[in-house]
């Protein structure tokens, strides 16, 4: 037996979500790619993967890893993969880990990138990828209330309702909002989400940018616990699960360009 730890990057817009579903919910990336192997090597397996990703949510960094006897060498596993595997779905690499690896419970944290298009006309070969927004935002503004959400909060406000989190209380490091031509990004970088957290987030800072809420808002929105106090939820288009780390390394240590100082 061995434990295979996958990188896969994937277009989730043909996808019912990254989890296995039932046949009439439609494909799904954990199907797709559990069906895939079967077919490689006659061997049926379950994926564990980092980030339950919803239908139309993207991945350039998902994880995922599987117990498997098939002897197929680790190097020659992305090339098989991607041989069958449809165009909107690429393994990018593959190894051989300890068995104690599980891509969801031995994650230390994720990184998580939301494209918002703030043009009044949507550039339509991005559309799939970002959330349209044909209004002015105020950048300025929006960063500001992120700010406040960085830190360890209870982030009740910002989870909708049907996750399986017993537990509210979350580390924000770094949650940043750059505008480059007419695109906005929002990057956020914590010890784990909750269900729709990051398109929650994202809304509410959507809901700043337009005037609606003011930064100074935010401390008593995340004390509120109140789902209601962050009402609009961003598209799930506009998301990227980008990358999860299974090291000490900081984030700021893998990522300079979101250093704060």
């Amino acid at each position: 037996m061995r434990n295979i730890r996958l990188k896969v990057a994937y277009d989730g817009t043909n996808y019912h979500g990254f989890q296995r579903q039932i046949k009439t919910a439609g494909p799904t990336i954990q199907g797709t790619l559990e069906d895939v192997w079967q077919r490689l090597v006659d061997e049926k397996v379950t994926l564990a993967m980092a980030g339950r990703t919803d239908a139309g949510v993207h991945a350039s960094g998902q994880i995922v890893n599987f117990e498997t006897e098939a002897r197929i060498p680790e190097d020659k596993i992305p090339k098989a993969f991607n041989s069958l595997l449809p165009k909107d779905i690429r393994i990018l690499l593959a190894e051989n880990v300890p068995f104690d690896f599980n891509a969801r419970w031995s994650a230390v944290w994720k990184r998580y990138d939301y494209q918002i298009d703030n043009r009044r006309i949507p550039d339509v070969f991005n559309r799939l990828y970002t959330w349209h927004i044909p209004v002015p935002l105020n950048i300025s503004n929006m960063q500001a209330a992120a700010n406040f959400l960085e830190g360890r909060h209870n982030f009740k406000t910002f989870a909708a309702a049907g996750g399986d989190s017993k537990t509210f209380e979350r580390t924000l490091y770094r949650c940043q909002v750059r505008f480059d031509q007419d695109l906005i990004r929002v990057t956020c970088v914590g010890d784990g989400f909750l269900y729709h957290m990051v398109r929650i987030i994202v809304g509410t800072l959507v809901d700043v940018g337009r005037g609606r809420i003011s930064p100074e808002e935010i401390p008593d929105i995340i004390k509120s616990q109140e789902r209601r106090r962050a009402r609009l939820i961003a598209s799930a288009h506009g998301l990227f699960l980008t990358h999860v780390n299974y090291t000490e390394e900081s984030p700021f240590e893998v990522f300079p360009d979101l250093n704060p100082k």
